[in-house]
């Protein structure tokens, strides 16, 4: 059944429901957590159609509708309600309220109040002689747990968490408002830290039948748990002394630490699929101490994307020159790990032989340097509770000469010496390397001129650089002749003319993968677009690229879930939308051509084979044609999207005409808009300034605070740029507008429109395309999917550049069906601007008005 507008599928029932704030940041979060976390059957549980407590047992008409009724089994017998979770969107005070209320009129004897940014808070009723009592619980039972078993746990008991984030974000906001005496974000950052190092110290040194140190128990106090936790702590500071300082406390007030206890006690952070002190660190920490040092989290389906493109073997050895709370190393090691796990049923090692192995490689292998102290501290505390691998992260900075290092750091840490390298390294237009020493060590820092097709360097330096180009030149350093690395670089590099010369740099070694990542990776904390680049070093450049595109990875630009688009009904799923995971499956089914053994360098062992086979997010582009166009962006090439398009518009009787062939047949001319005035002369006149912003609807606003003295335009505008009505104005550069088109009317000829607009021209022609019928056509679905992928980010701005001739329109093949199209689009208009000469006239004549 095809989802209305406004309204989302429960996660429950799966009926159609409306898409309010409560029900989508409410209950559908907290009805995944009861099934996905606490492991309760869909089939005791019901949403839709809402179960009813009546205010009475006679009572007929006055029941009350729950949010969430969990009951004992599949039954839903009235009297087996177990659980009520009421999710209104209030204050706590009054939520607990009705949630009492609801209790004391039902069987149920659990509450839970949530409302989707509070933390919840669990309830427990009894029934006294002298009335019915409340009392606070730490959590509620999982499925199959009585009562008194909360905070009984035992290590095998633990799950791994599917919405941990959100557990995050909740606590965050429960310690901020309720912590007495530690409110700071920085600071409530680092005690959570503590808590998830204290938790996972529990988790690693408890055996399956062992009960867990980190629990809070229905009949404990917060002051036996909180001692319990800080005694915790002690213990990982003994352990981990030459990581975690000796000072370090865990602080929060017993309240506190016994609530954020019961929040995480029933997970096992080991077995996360996020990196959890990323997300910890992220949640509990702002932009404004992330942003100016562009400390931006890569997400962790992206790390493991990157990791496994890489494909590290288990006598390889990595660094992450930029590695923040370590999140490209630990992906790393599991990755290594997990081939381990391979080998040890392979050979039938014992337990012990595999552990042995494991921390070996974590105390080799992996190899970590940060510049900030906070976080590389961060990076060493997870390694070494994971892995003991504490000994390969250094608090350096990667870009500053190796012979400033500390003694301990130039032992370790070679040019030339590594097998792989992943990293994200800092990015930000306010970024910015100094220093006549530093940027002496780099080719990249010197000034660059263009030279016919060439990049040359020429002897003089620039005084400040932006670390990511620097980064580029020092990630190759660190690796050895044959290597692999993968950098995240902005998408800028990847194509613009006046950063060609980083590219070039990059080209001389071999580009054996490119993956396009989506525009909401680094949202909301930054709006850069960026690319991940593989390279083997000082190889030469193999005759295919691997091409992978992910539109999108999960979240918006809120840094809220997205859910997949249904290109056929031009409606939202209720699927989230992750291109990682099929790019991940068609990249494992890649590798299964291959014997494991061979991994290695697997894309140019595969190009080998010949089985260079595509798929729908990952194809393969001949360099030559990459190098000559100089475009190194995936989704520019991504024929499987055009192939996609190509089926639609011939499911619409329709075929695709390039936009260059219709120009080259005289259908179309174009011209660019005429430029920009000086800022002085605008609002100075009565000739309206057009620019991107103003093009909506099809229409050409004129903004009165813009417009330009006559004497400006006419010295401004040439009569080979003269507007004619029916002209079609284009956006090819700006923000979020490129794409957007209107027609000018008789209104419009007089305007002076900015050089981002481009204007098209229908020609007399025999294949029936008027002007109106460009408009349909340049505004269609299909155009502007395609438009996605000629749309490319210099800095933080798309520009489509020359490359909209590029695009192919979808031409009815009936020529009455171009005709209806037209007829219809130009009755609209000729109404439209009849009203607006008829408007026109009125204010003409009633005075000098303001329109």
């Amino acid at each position: 059944m095809e989802l209305k507008d406004g309204y989302i599928i429960d996660y429950i029932s799966g009926a159609q429901v409306k898409a309010g704030a409560e029900e989508v940041e409410a209950t559908q979060p907290f009805s995944k957590i009861l099934v996905d976390d606490y492991g309760y059957d869909k089939q005791q549980i019901q949403t839709r159609p809402q179960y009813r407590v009546k205010a009475s047992p006679s009572d007929t008409r006055g029941a009350y509708p729950l949010d969430i009724a969990i009951f004992k089994d599949n039954k839903k017998r009235d009297e087996d309600l177990y659980i009520i979770v009421e999710c209104k969107k209030r204050s706590e005070k009054d939520g607990i309220r009705q949630l009492e209320d609801y209790l004391r009129l039902s069987h149920a004897t659990l509450g839970v109040w949530f409302n989707g940014i509070d933390a919840p808070i669990y309830v427990q009723k009894h029934i006294k002689r002298d009335g019915v009592h409340f009392s606070k619980l730490p959590n509620i039972p999982k499925q199959g747990e009585r009562l008194e078993d909360i905070g009984q746990f035992y290590r095998k008991d633990l799950k791994a968490p599917h919405n941990l984030k959100t557990v995050f974000k909740l606590l965050r906001n429960h310690l901020a408002g309720n912590a007495v005496g530690t409110t700071r974000d920085e600071e409530l950052a680092k005690q959570l830290i503590n808590l998830v190092f204290s938790k996972i110290y529990d988790e690693k040194f408890k055996a399956p039948e062992d009960k867990v140190d980190f629990r809070a128990g229905i009949d404990e106090s917060p002051k036996v748990v909180a001692q319990r936790i800080k005694e915790l702590f002690n213990k990982v500071k003994a352990k981990y002394k030459d990581v975690i300082d000796f000072n370090d406390t865990i602080s929060l007030d017993d309240n506190s630490l016994y609530f954020a206890v019961g929040q995480l006690q029933n997970f096992s952070l080991i077995d996360a699929e996020r990196d959890v002190i990323a997300d910890a660190f992220e949640t509990f920490i702002g932009y404004a101490l992330k942003g100016p040092q562009g400390q931006f989290f890569t997400p962790r389906n992206i790390v493991k994307l990157m990791a496994d493109i890489i494909e590290q073997s288990t006598e390889e050895t990595i660094i992450d020159p930029a590695c923040g709370t370590g999140g490209f190393i630990v992906e790393s090691l599991k990755h290594v790990w997990s081939k381990q796990d391979t080998e040890a049923k392979r050979l039938g090692w014992n337990d012990l032989a595999l552990q042995e192995e494991k921390q070996k490689a974590a105390m080799s292998l992996i190899f970590g340097i940060e510049k900030d102290s906070f976080l590389s501290k961060v990076a060493k505390a997870y390694m070494a509770i994971l892995g003991d691998g504490k000994g390969g992260i250094y608090c350096e900075d990667s870009l500053e000469k190796p012979s400033n290092w500390s003694r301990a750091s130039q032992q370790a840490v070679h040019f030339d010496s590594f097998d792989c390298l992943l990293a994200n390294p800092p990015f930000g237009k306010d970024i910015k390397v100094i220093g006549t020493d530093k940027l002496a060590q780099y080719e990249l820092a010197k000034k660059w001129k263009k030279d016919g097709e060439q990049f040359i360097a020429q002897s003089k330096r620039n005084t400040e650089m932006p670390p990511q180009i620097l980064f580029v030149e020092r990630c190759l350093d660190l690796v050895a002749d044959g290597g692999r690395l993968g950098l995240i670089i902005p998408e800028t590099y990847f194509h613009a003319p006046r950063a060609g010369y980083v590219m070039q740099f990059l080209a001389q070694h071999n580009i054996f993968c490119l993956v396009d990542l989506p525009h909401n990776t680094f949202r909301p904390h930054n709006n850069a677009k960026c690319i991940a680049v593989f390279v083997e070093k000082n190889v030469e450049q193999q005759n295919k690229i691997l091409m992978c595109v992910a539109e999108e990875m999960g979240h918006d630009h809120q840094g809220k879930e997205l859910f997949r688009w249904d290109l056929k009904t031009k409606k939202s799923t209720n699927k989230l939308w992750d291109d990682c995971t099929p790019i991940l499956k068609e990249i494992k089914a890649l590798k299964s051509y291959l014997p494991k053994s061979e991994l290695k360098n697997w894309t140019s062992k595969l190009i080998e084979e010949d089985k260079t086979i595509d798929g729908d997010y990952t194809f393969w582009v001949d360099s030559s044609k990459v190098s000559s166009s100089k475009v190194y962006v995936p989704r520019y090439y991504w024929k499987q999207k055009e192939e996609q398009l190509a089926r639609a518009a011939a499911d619409s009787d329709c075929s695709l005409l390039k936009i260059k062939d219709l120009i080259k047949e005289g259908i179309i001319s174009h011209f660019d808009g005429h430029g920009s005035p000086e800022s002085e002369n605008k609002g100075k006149g009565d000739v309206p300034y057009i620019r991107v912003k103003d093009i909506v609807n099809w229409e050409i606003y004129k903004d009165p605070t813009s417009k330009i003295p006559l004497e400006v335009f006419t010295k401004m505008r040439s009569d080979s740029k003269k507007l004619q009505v029916g002209d079609i104005v284009y956006v090819r550069r700006g923000s979020y507008r490129i794409g957007s088109v209107a027609m000018v009317s008789p209104h419009d000829k007089e305007v002076l429109l900015t050089r981002e607009i481009l204007v098209l021209r229908v020609n007399k022609n025999n294949h029936g395309i008027t002007p109106y019928y460009l408009l349909y056509l340049l505004s269609h679905w299909i155009t502007q999917e395609q438009a996605k992928n000629k749309i490319l980010i210099e800095t933080t701005l798309p520009n489509i550049g020359d490359r909209w001739k590029e695009l192919t329109l979808p031409i009815h093949n009936e020529k009455d069906k171009i005709q209806r199209v037209s007829n219809s689009i130009k009755e609209a208009l000729d109404a439209k601007w009849s009203a607006v000469s008829k408007i026109k006239d009125l204010v003409d004549e009633l005075g000098n008005l303001t329109t």
